[in-house]
Order: C-alpha cells, then sequence, then structure tokens
C-alpha cells in the first residue's frame, strides 16, 4: 500500500497585473492559510518523506509558510513539470516516484491537482467534496492499493483525510 498526499498552494495575490504568473506571490490570507495548514497536519500527525513540488514562487512560499506551522523543514524536490501540469502529467510524476520514497507530498496548481486526486480516487462523499471544489490550501491525503509506485492505477486509491482551509475557519 502507497500513500499519496497532495497540497495546493495557498491564496496568492493578483496585485501586480503584469508580474509574470510564474512569479506570483502568496497574499496575507495565503501566508496565514499554509501556516494554519502546517499546524493542522502538525496535529494530525501527518508526515511526509519528501515534497515534490512546482518551483512556482507562490509553492515555494507555501511551502515555507507549511514548514513554519508545522515546525520543522521538508525535503523538497522541485519539478519543472508540475506547474501548470495536466492530470496526465502529474499522474506520470507519481508513478515515476522513486521507490525509496514512500510517503510523498506533491504540491502545485489547479485545475491539474484537483484532476489527480479526481483520477486516482474511487467514488465516496469525499471525492465528490473534490469535484466540487479543491480551493487553494487544499489538502488530501490518498491510500492506494499498489506496493509500488509504477503499480498505481486510476481510480484505485480512497481518500482518507481531505482538510479544506474553511473546515479550519
Amino acid at each position: 500500500m502507497t500513500v499519496l498526499a497532495v497540497l495546493r498552494h495557498a491564496k496568492s495575490s493578483w496585485g501586480d497585473p503584469g508580474l509574470d504568473d510564474f512569479d506570483r506571490p502568496l497574499n496575507d490570507r495565503g501566508r496565514k492559510g499554509a501556516r494554519r495548514m502546517g499546524r493542522e497536519l502538525k496535529r494530525r500527525r501527518v508526515r511526509f518523506d519528501q515534497v515534490i513540488a512546482s518551483p512556482a514562487l507562490r509553492v515555494r512560499e507555501t511551502l515555507d509558510e507549511l514548514a513554519d506551522g508545522y515546525g520543522g523543514s521538508f525535503d523538497v524536490h522541485f519539478d519543472p513539470q508540475i506547474y501548470a501540469a495536466s492530470a496526465d502529467t502529474l499522474f506520470d510524476c507519481v508513478r515515476h516516484t522513486p521507490e525509496t520514497v514512500h510517503a510523498p507530498l506533491l504540491v502545485g496548481h489547479n485545475p491539474g491537482l484537483q484532476q489527480l486526486v479526481l483520477r486516482l480516487t474511487q467514488d465516496d462523499d469525499m471525492r465528490r467534496r473534490v469535484e466540487e471544489k479543491f480551493p487553494t490550501a487544499a489538502f488530501a491525503l490518498i491510500e492506494l492499493p499498489a506496493v509500488r509506485w509504477d503499480e498505481v492505477t486510476a481510480n484505485s486509491g480512497v481518500i482518507r483525510e481531505l482538510i479544506l482551509p474553511k473546515d479550519l475557519d
């Protein structure tokens, strides 16, 4: 059995319309939300042995704030293909996760992340919540029956934890 954690970056700023999308920072709400999510993940004892993330500024800042709330740092591998990735690209990324990684956290962007969670999981109440919306700073922990990452198949997983920012208010 494998466990994949998925986190969408926190709320970003649209304050500078001339700024390239890749370089958009978090806004104050995003910083607070990422720290709050970090505290909640620590409280729930969620652990990761590697973070695989988009190199976009808002993802980097999300990880900084998440680590601050969690009370520690993470082993982060920035993968350029995750920025603006489709669900297919993200699915391939999951299937190519090194076997030495047992509990990865994948951090990126919508719509790809939301579509990935839907592609990996079976229909149930939590999946239906993700169908409705996977907002900024949303977190899903997916349990997959595959023993190895290259054995992961579509619609085989179950969402064991779903934390939406509004649940923490």
